[in-house]
């Protein structure tokens, strides 16, 4: 097994393009790490940068300890699983399977046994003596697995091995790669920009944008505690609600959000309220999942959203509604693009000290600058809440709804994304 840490890694391409910016990152011995963003933000470059295939251009790789920057990549006891299996298609499986072991001069006998085993494993035993062109996109998949697994590497790289595959078979292959990678224990780093990939297979996801680590930490830390903005927008399988309101707090009674024609207030027991408190008279971002707004009857008191219901969407296990409240909604800020920051245009790196004290431990501090909203920050445009239904509609389109606010689930970043949080204990 292999210790995996990324010390302020930086990628700058041919040209001026920052792939990846002062990343820094560690997968420990046996850990199912998952890097997860959208396409283009860096992660397939982080994963290259670790098996040797592209250079480093400043910073650090350790591989168990020891630094492996100008490491060749047969030096570094990685495997890596392409997308698209990168399988040879002049040799049958048993061949591809084989053929690791076979460069590595092992015993022909371990290696038919070891062939055999491994085939059983990952049900492909029938397809032993037939060419990858004749497989289907599942099975040419779990031979890439095979090849990589029959070395017994110290680590596993995998580039979004499931991607063109259909969705039962990525659901029945994600699962066989979860129990297999744990069985055997070796340290694992998965890229994917499927947020049901990352949350069902990971032990921690690290979440990129534009090469900037946004967040890292436990599934439900990342689901339930973003660190920014754009990681709670992009681990929803809905639209996240973001909404712009401005922070008052009258005769100092309490915190209130004002977002135009609706206001919710905050007691100064919550224990975000002090936080939140240092805003005040300044505009925030307030984001709110659909299953935080739950629908009740119009004389129904306390924190509530009310709006005329737009639009209703079937998906069959539920119905979402769109309720136009009058809100002005916001973008996800995101860090400027790399291209203009390595021309001497806006920085910053996004990161917040929730995603340093989760690298760091419980006893590490950092006191970053965050990056000042980005262009068009608060750009007025249609605000339909998006609100979870159930399995039956209790509106229709054209009538005016209420929706209750579960004050406790709202998410409150600064306008840069940051997440705004308690003091520390």
């Amino acid at each position: 097994m292999s210790t995996v840490v990324l010390d302020n890694v930086t990628k700058v391409y041919p040209g001026g393009f920052l792939a990846v910016d002062r990343l820094s990152l560690r997968a420990d011995e046996g850990e199912l790490l998952v890097l997860l963003g959208p396409s283009g933000c860096g992660k397939s470059t982080l994963l290259r940068m670790i098996a040797g295939l592209e250079e480093i251009t400043s910073g650090d790789l350790w591989l168990s300890g020891q630094l492996a920057n100008d490491y060749a990549p047969r030096d570094r006891d990685v495997a890596m699983v392409f997308q698209n299996g990168a399988l040879y298609p002049h040799r049958s499986v048993r061949g591809n399977l084989s053929f690791p072991m076979e460069i590595a001069k092992t015993d022909p006998n371990m290696v038919r046994e070891r062939v055999v085993e491994l085939s059983r494993a990952l049900h492909i035993e029938e397809t032993l003596d037939r060419r990858p062109g004749t497989l289907s996109g599942g099975q040419r998949q779990r031979v890439a697995m095979g090849r990589a697994i029959v070395r017994q590497p110290s680590l596993f790289l995998m580039d979004e091995p499931l991607s063109n595959l259909d969705a039962g078979m990525r659901t029945e292959l994600r699962m066989e790669i979860s129990s297999l990678v744990r069985a055997l224990g070796v340290t694992t780093i998965y890229v994917t920009h499927d947020q049901v990939e990352a949350l069902t297979l990971a032990d921690r996801i690290a979440i990129m944008n534009r090469g900037v680590l946004q967040d890292v930490g436990t599934p439900a830390q990342v689901y339930n505690d973003p660190a920014t903005a754009f990681t709670a927008a992009f681990l929803n399988s809905q639209q996240l609600n973001l909404l712009a309101a401005t922070v008052r707090t009258p005769q100092n009674q309490f915190i209130m959000l004002d977002f135009g024609p609706h206001q919710i207030t905050m007691p100064w027991t919550d224990p975000r309220a002090y936080a939140v408190s240092q805003h005040t008279g300044a505009q925030i971002i307030v984001g709110i999942r659909p299953d935080g707004l739950t629908p009740v009857p119009e004389q129904t008191e306390g924190p509530s959203f009310f709006g005329r219901v737009r639009t209703l969407e079937y998906h069959g296990h539920e119905w979402l509604a769109y309720l136009e409240a009058g809100i002005p909604a916001v973008t996800v800020p995101e860090p400027p693009d790399p291209r203009r920051h390595m021309n001497g245009g806006a920085g910053g790196n996004g990161k917040t000290r929730s995603i340093m004290r989760r690298l760091l431990g419980a006893g590490g501090s950092s006191e970053e600058e965050h990056t000042p909203p980005p262009a068009g920050y608060g750009t007025h445009r249609r605000a339909d809440l998006i609100v979870r239904l159930g399995n039956r509609p209790v509106w229709r389109a054209g009538e005016h709804g209420r929706v209750a606010v579960d004050v406790s689930r709202l998410m409150l970043f600064t306008q840069s994304g940051a997440r705004i949080d308690p003091p520390r204990r």
